[in-house]
């Protein structure tokens, strides 16, 4: 009788056919979970990461892959999922009164976690973040925030070689502000959209405002509204936005409450005084927008750390969280503080939680609510903390991933930049 075609073959490298399902039930034991993003300053590059999770719960994050692009100094990546297209904004450059040197803007597709760079333009110095909003057919545009180049640009999508902004708004101080080593000029920080996709609004930590566009739905030009006025000396870095759930706005019209106190609320992380301040959002007949302080709180269980700063805030159901930078209250590693909101949009400290490394300059929570994905930007690694969606806490750290060279913590252009979810 003649052998079976195939058995030596597979005896010849120690298997027998009963093995096969049990390889088939390995291969199964570990599956991607989710890809992430990030970018590194160092390196020149944005990395393309794998977490996977191992049947057992364990969890495991490594490189696939690392492309060297994005100019000088890859700050923030925005990811726009309809697309399949990620927006990289380079922080190189700068502008005094003898000379503007720029920065750049790059665009790159991602296809099954794999980016190609598709565009890249000159753009103001030093952009270090960005947001995607639209016009009223859908077109697309960018807003960029520029922290030493004082400016705001826009840019209409998609992304062309060679683009010019579609408008350049440029900032200026009559007198350093209350901080002068940090308050020298207008510093914008971050660019984001309101709940409604019709104002964008930039904290400008230089200038200690938030400024506020009006969208031109039509063109997807930006009109100057006026801006919230901060706390003198806050330097406001990165904000968010909460809105009222259906039944709180029920609620609401049947109460006697101030309107424009429980609805839509601006929350903002202060980089120089270390506080979260509220402030209640009302939409104007002007077309502008209006606020109202609410609360402003340190978020830490006891006295601020001398050298700490806020970095990051976001928001997930009912809790907000805001990285707090350099307090080096785990074995040396830094905080992630929670504080839950009310009904009214009042919030309350509830704890610090550990972010895995040193110097959270941002980080990113998964849809699911499930993990949150920390850049430690000194440390320069990626940590993943376990959240219960249930209740906001948060736990862990469950995998973590080193990536490039470490930071220096005497300069803010080196280590980790940003991290994304691929979501």
């Amino acid at each position: 009788m003649s052998a079976i075609p195939g058995l030596r073959t597979l005896a010849s490298l120690g298997l027998s056919l009963v093995s096969i399902p049990a390889l088939a039930t390995q291969a199964q034991a570990q599956t991607t979970a989710a890809t992430l993003f990030a970018t590194h300053y160092n390196t020149k590059s944005i990395y393309t990461l794998s977490l996977s999770r191992a049947s057992n719960g364990s969890y495991t994050l490594t490189e696939s892959s690392k492309l060297e692009t994005c100019g000088e100094y890859p700050s923030w990546i925005t990811l726009d999922a309809e697309t399949g297209t990620i927006y990289c904004s380079d922080e190189y450059g700068w502008k005094n009164e003898q000379e503007t040197v720029n920065g750049s803007l790059t665009a790159l597709s991602v296809d099954e976690g794999v980016l190609t760079e598709i565009a890249k333009t000159d753009a103001a110095p030093s952009g270090v973040n960005n947001v995607v909003y639209e016009g009223d057919g859908g077109e697309q545009y960018l807003a960029i925030a520029h922290y030493s180049g004082s400016a705001v640009s826009t840019y209409a999508l998609p992304l062309e070689d060679g683009a010019d902004p579609l408008q350049l708004f440029e900032f200026e101080l009559s007198a350093p502000g209350t901080v002068p080593a940090n308050q020298d000029a207008p510093h914008p920080h971050q660019a984001l959209l309101d709940p409604t996709g019709a104002f964008v609004l930039v904290p400008d930590l230089g200038a200690d405002l938030v400024r506020v566009f009006a969208i031109d739905k039509a063109n997807g030009k930006l009109n100057t509204c006026p801006p919230l006025n901060y706390t003198l000396g806050g330097g406001p870095r990165h904000a968010v936005f909460s809105t009222a759930s259906e039944d709180q706005q029920l609620r609401l019209q049947g109460s006697r409450a101030p309107r424009d106190t429980a609805g839509t609320v601006l929350y903002v992380a202060g980089e120089l005084n270390g506080k979260v301040e509220a402030f209640a959002v009302s939409y104007q007949e002007s077309g502008c927008l209006a606020f109202k302080q609410i609360e402003a709180e340190v978020p830490y269980p006891e006295e601020f750390p001398e050298g700490a700063s806020l970095g990051e805030i976001r928001l997930a159901d009912s809790h907000l969280y805001v990285s707090v930078r350099s307090d080096k209250a785990f074995d040396g590693n830094d905080s992630i503080a929670k504080l839950d909101l009310d009904r009214d949009g009042n919030f309350e400290f509830q704890n610090i939680n550990s972010s895995g490394g040193e110097v959270p300059r941002t980080f990113a929570i998964n849809k699911a609510g499930d993990l949150v994905a920390v850049g430690n930007q000194v440390s320069s690694n990626v940590a993943i903390v376990e959240r219960d969606p249930d209740t906001g806490l948060l736990g862990s750290v469950v995998t973590s991933l080193f990536i490039g060279t470490p930071g220096d913590p005497d300069n803010s252009l080196s280590g980790l930049s940003s991290i994304i979810w691929d979501e």
